[in-house]
């Protein structure tokens, strides 16, 4: 197998397996998305009269074979082909010959891969939309059933003043509404083809990059090569962003519950089939689910952190650090869809204990009322407040 970059120079094995890295394993994620990347690159070809009409068809065809192989998870990629970009360039070549050598023409590796990341953000963005929006319909639902349940709203970790399901569920509502905004925001950012910009300097032929632009239903290209370079670990970074802003909720989420649910509260019912077991503990049913999502944005945050780092300090144009970035964004999106999947399922069975959170509703928690009922009789605020005060302090 002959990489793309040889030059007839054997390669120190130890060196390719470090470079390597395990790219030809999480690459599988992107075959598909190179391939439909490649099949637009095609076009593009064929437009600037470097394939024929005939090749172009040829071409288009044998990606749509990878396409099929690979769904039925049989296009493999060695460690040798060191990613998929590669695997696809050889099986071309092998199944047409010379005509598949052409395919690289006015490309690189280097916007082959951001191409293809590209790509696949806006597929795992829309799903990550569209299961925040469920999110959002199942707390909505909650809350028609459970919303009007008063319970202790707490500051301090002490109990404060009145609150309810409804406002409980609501604020997580309102927050996911303002991860819509700014999930919108960074989709505008990254839907933009960096294809035909190569390596960072674009290449010495006349091609319209508009063609492939259009085709991947990319609204604009990056017109300036240099920045489609730079712009791998700036985009990601605020990718991961997004997604640590949409894991703090599920964190803050988690915790509440993982709260309600303590046999000392008591406000929540988790279903028994969401809890696990103690090895020793006959008794025990452990919210695991909810601790693991709590972490899950610590894991995202560190994630954010790896990005931030690894992107700082280069100079302009491709680093081969880059390409460690890969799999942290690839985590962390599969985290936020998992985590998002469970907290669904999990507002589909969530019960409320009404009888224990009107036992919570101590006397203390409506102080404020007290004082602002005082207010309405013309008392000032301060006055009135030190006259409730004084009914909760020790010894009176």
């Amino acid at each position: 197998m002959t990489k793309l970059w040889d030059k007839g120079i054997g390669v120190n094995q130890q060196i390719e397996s470090f470079t390597v890295g395990n790219d030809h394993v999480i690459d599988q994620e992107l075959v598909y998305y190179d391939c439909i990347a490649s099949k637009a690159h095609v076009s593009v070809l064929e437009q600037a009269g470097l394939v024929s009409s005939e090749e172009s068809e040829e071409l288009k065809t044998e990606l749509n074979a990878i396409i099929q192989l690979h769904s039925k998870g049989a296009f493999p990629i060695t460690r040798e082909q060191e990613d998929c970009h590669t695997a696809i360039e050889e099986h071309l070549t092998k199944k047409l010959g010379d005509l598949g050598q052409k395919i690289h023409t006015a490309r690189s590796r280097n916007d082959q891969v951001l191409t293809a990341l590209r790509l696949y953000y806006r597929d795992k963005l829309q799903q990550i939309d569209t299961l925040r929006n469920q999110f959002m319909e199942s707390i909505d639902h909650f809350v028609g059933s459970y919303g009007e349940i008063p319970y202790p709203g707490y500051t301090h970790m002490q109990k404060a003043m009145p609150s309810s399901f409804g406002l409980w569920g609501g604020a997580f509502i309102e927050s996911m509404r303002d991860n819509g905004i700014l999930l919108a925001a960074v989709s505008e950012i990254i839907d933009q083809s960096p294809l035909g910009t190569a390596a960072g300097y674009g290449v010495p032929l006349d091609i319209d990059r508009n063609v492939s632009a259009q085709e991947l239903d990319f609204p604009r290209v990056q017109e300036n090569p240099i920045y489609a370079q730079q712009s791998r670990g700036k985009f990601e970074s605020l990718l991961i962003h997004l997604l640590s802003q949409i894991s703090a909720d599920l964190n803050k989420l988690a915790s509440d519950l993982i709260l309600f649910n303590m046999t000392e509260f008591g406000f929540i019912d988790l279903p028994e089939e969401f809890c696990t077991g103690s090895s020793i503990m006959p008794q025990k049913k452990n919210p695991d689910v909810l601790e693991l999502m709590r972490a899950k944005h610590h894991v995202i945050k560190s994630l954010e952190y790896q990005i931030s780092s690894m992107t700082s300090n280069l100079i302009s144009g491709y680093n081969r650090d880059l390409q460690l970035t890969k799999e942290s964004v690839m985590k962390a999106l599969a985290i936020t869809i998992e985590c998002l999947e469970i907290s669904v399922l999990l507002f589909k069975e969530l019960k409320v204990n009404e009888d224990q959170c009107r036992k919570a509703m101590s006397k203390e928690l409506f102080a404020t009322a007290e004082a602002y009922e005082l207010v309405k009789q013309g008392v000032p605020f301060r006055e009135a407040y030190q006259q409730v005060a004084k009914g909760f302090t020790k010894g009176s």
